[in-house]
């Protein structure tokens, strides 16, 4: 960012917290992040703005979203992560039962390519609700590959989710499906 800066362009890094549990543990790193900035800054004579946020990847932390919005800028869902940590299924093992539940109809679709919004979906919403209470101006966007699946972006701009960030190759279905939902939800 400092070189940016002395080309004269206008950056504001997002720094972001991952697996946050509750809002002592977002201090104590959001402490080391801003002494470490505030050295930075001081040794390069180039003043950085920079916002400092939360990833959003357990359970617990959409439970007590109204707690880390009192010191975070934003919120990041870490969609994969949370819908691992709701579920008790990582990925990697999601492939071996994936099948079966298909059959038997348990699933319908995979819970770690499309966002559950019934469960997981309905975690983002409670913690989207909770963090606005505190901080009505809270920064609130999805991080993840549920973030380039065209149903998931709907949802999330609904719930009132302002961006989204996935994979490159994701990202131009990413960008209309979130026109789609923008005009569709006006």
């Amino acid at each position: 960012s400092i070189i940016f800066i002395k080309y004269g362009l206008n950056v504001v890094p997002e720094i972001r917290i991952p697996l946050v549990r509750e809002l002592k543990e977002l201090k104590f790193v959001k402490n080391i992040i801003k002494s470490t900035a505030y050295r930075i800054i001081a040794e390069s004579g180039v003043n950085v703005e920079y916002k400092i946020g939360t990833m959003i990847e357990i359970p617990r932390a959409c439970l007590t979203a109204d707690e880390s919005a009192k010191d975070a800028d934003f919120f990041s869902f870490g969609t994969n992560d949370l819908t691992q940590m709701t579920y008790g299924l990582s990925r990697d093992d999601a492939g071996r039962i994936l099948e079966d539940y298909y059959k038997a109809k348990i699933f319908e679709s995979d819970p770690t390519a499309r966002l559950d919004v019934t469960g997981v979906g309905k975690l983002v919403e409670m913690a989207v609700g909770l963090g606005k209470q505190t901080n009505p101006n809270i920064k609130l966007g999805i991080c993840g590959e549920h973030g380039g699946d065209p149903s998931s972006i709907e949802f999330c701009h609904k719930v009132g989710l302002t961006y989204v960030s996935c994979s490159p190759f994701r990202v131009p279905i990413a960008r209309l499906a979130a026109a789609r939902a923008a005009i569709a939800n006006k």
